[in-house]
Order: structure tokens, then C-alpha cells, then sequence
């Protein structure tokens, strides 16, 4: 069956929020925030305010997501997008599912007037680096910095 990538929905609050327990967890071994605070995101994201959402789907089932966040450039004193989160279940990380969600990101970034899409990757993330290489994304010059 095909995989089809499309906007969240509502109805994907359980399924959505079990995979991002998945990645949260599993993928990166942070500890959970929660269900609440987790559908809490997802319902802010539908509204379009903060951000979007996209989840690849396979006969009904979730298998991946993406996170779009907005902000804005003051460099370019437009809006842009950051990519938070793109993830896929093991199972289906060899195949272009990984790339189409990112093309969607970009797509969305596009037609929506925004100056550019960035992310960040975990520097001992090398498949999601050679992806994004592979996909023509060039590595930026800044230095990321938390507190």
C-alpha cells in the first residue's frame, strides 16, 4: 500500500501522540512530558498559529512525522520555518518516506511565502545528515547554543 503524507488531522491525536512517544523516548532517550502536554502541542500545531504538522500514513496507520515551527528572520524580516522534528519508524527508514516528509516541509515553506526552512540534527545523527545532504540541504555557518 502506499504511503501518503498529509497535514494532522484531530483524529490523529492518539496515533500521533504514540509516535512521538516513539521518537521523544525511543529515538532519542529524553524523558516523556506526557500525554497532556504532548496533545497539548499537537492541538496548538493544528490551529496553525505556532507551527504545522505532517504525518506520513499506511493503511491507516501513522509511521511517520514532521514538525514545522514559525518564527522569523531578522535578516530577512520575513517568516521562516523550523523544522523541530522529522521522524519514521525503523521499519520504513530505508525508504524515501524520510524524504517525502521533508519535501513536504519545504513545500509548505514555500507556497507559503516563508524566506527559508532550517533544523538542527544531532551531530551523531549521521543517516539524517547524509539524507539531508543527499537532499541538497547545505550546513549552515551558526554555532547552536542552549540554556
Amino acid at each position: 500500500m502506499p504511503i501518503h503524507i498529509r497535514e494532522t488531522r484531530s483524529e490523529d491525536l492518539k496515533q500521533l501522540t504514540a509516535l512521538m512517544h516513539d521518537y521523544v523516548v525511543g529515538f532519542y532517550n529524553n524523558p516523556w512530558p506526557g500525554d497532556q502536554a504532548i496533545e497539548l502541542l499537537i492541538n496548538n500545531l493544528l490551529e496553525q498559529q505556532i507551527g504545522t504538522q505532517f504525518v506520513a500514513e499506511e493503511d491507516g496507520k501513522l509511521i511517520g512525522f514532521a514538525t514545522l515551527f514559525f518564527t522569523y528572520s531578522t535578516m530577512k524580516a520575513e517568516r521562516v520555518t523550523i523544522m523541530n522534528d522529522l521522524f519514521v519508524t525503523e521499519a520504513f527508514r530505508e525508504g524515501e518516506t524520510e524524504a517525502n516528509l521533508f519535501a513536504c516541509c519545504q513545500q509548505y515553506t514555500h507556497e507559503h511565502g516563508c524566506a527559508y526552512m532550517s533544523w538542527i540534527t544531532a551531530v551523531t545523527n549521521e543517516r539524517a545528515q547524509q539524507l539531508f545532504d543527499r537532499l541538497g540541504a547545505k550546513r549552515g555557518d551558526w554555532v547552536n547554543y542552549s540554556i
